[in-house]
């Protein structure tokens, strides 16, 4: 039986991970800060400890096969983009990650995945609506609108550095917009697919959109992205790779889907904010296609419905 360390189990990917694995049937540790917060984790062991603490990291490392870097300092686009969490998401990202390396070498354990992010990526190719979609080789040189993507930006280097070094066996995936049932949904850290969903929910006949709608994004539902890990681990692919859909929507367009599944008289009214992130952002799968055979192909709309429908039922 192999032995999986999930890092970051209590989150939204990690716990639906942690699932995934079980099934598999490997044996599942998992650590985060907090528990899952809609059920109860599958993991055969939980450590609810601070992976900042090395001393917590080598306990949680010790005796795997397989380690799941998930665990990050991450909200939505009010935590993200307002400045005001900056050093902590640069600082408490990065301690995590040269932990982990850090106590995977001493424990002699080499294979990891490591969960990137698009917004990784350029800003200076996210410039537009209909930019292109972002091919894994638009990842240099390096800039990055967000404090958070200079972090992913660094930590894939981080990993890929202890691949060349010390011979791990690394696997990392860019993230685009995960979103799905048991995702945070309030709070101020939700993402946007959430976040809509519980405006549209509780609204009286209005909901405000940031910006102007028209900026484009595409999203992925989570299924897929616990199947895109599972191939990528599963692979010979040492190359970060995209792991989002290609099905490329507008801010507006995407809230009038969810109004149109709520079958509700809600009315649009776009706001200006301080910082909208990137104005286009979609995934290029043209490599992930060739690299492992598969890419993500399920309809936006078939997620979103199963996400409103287990939001509401939260709600009401």
């Amino acid at each position: 039986m192999k032995k999986a360390l999930v890092c970051g189990a209590g989150g939204f990917i990690g716990s639906h991970l942690v699932k995934r694995l079980k099934k598999e049937g490997y044996f599942v540790r998992g650590v985060d800060l907090k528990y899952p917060e809609f059920s109860k984790s599958e993991a055969d062991e939980f450590i609810k400890g601070d992976l900042r603490n090395l001393s917590i990291v080598d306990v949680c490392v010790d005796g795997v096969d397989e380690v799941y870097q998930l665990a990050a300092d991450m909200g939505g686009a009010d935590y993200i983009f307002t400045g005001e969490h900056d050093s902590d998401v640069m600082h408490n990202s990065a301690m995590i990650n040269l932990n982990i390396v850090d106590s995977m070498k001493r424990h002699g354990v080499k294979k990891v995945f490591y969960s990137s992010s698009a917004c990784m990526y350029p800003e200076d190719h996210q410039l537009e609506v209909d930019v292109p979609a972002l091919r894994e080789d638009m990842a240099y040189p390096g800039n990055p609108d967000s404090e958070y993507g200079w972090e992913k930006l660094f930590s894939e280097r981080l990993y890929l550095t202890y691949s060349k070094n010390h011979d791990f066996d690394v696997r990392i995936a860019r993230f685009h917009n995960i979103f799905g049932p048991e995702g945070t949904y309030q709070g101020g850290r939700e993402k946007a697919p959430a976040a809509l969903c519980r405006k549209v929910i509780k609204s009286d006949g209005e909901i405000k959109v940031y910006g102007d709608g028209q900026q484009t994004r595409s999203f992925l539902y989570i299924d897929e992205c616990i199947e895109g890990i599972r191939r990528l681990m599963e692979s010979d692919c040492v190359e970060p790779l995209n792991l989002g859909s290609d099905e490329v929507i507008s801010i507006n367009d995407f809230a009038q889907m969810i109004i149109d599944i709520s079958k509700k008289e809600v009315v649009i009214k776009n706001i200006d904010v301080p910082q909208l992130g990137v104005r286009g952002r979609n995934s290029d799968n043209t490599l992930i296609k060739e690299k492992l055979g598969w890419s993500p192909v399920q309809p936006l709309k078939v997620g979103i419905e199963k996400t409103y429908k287990w939001i509401k039922n939260q709600l009401v």
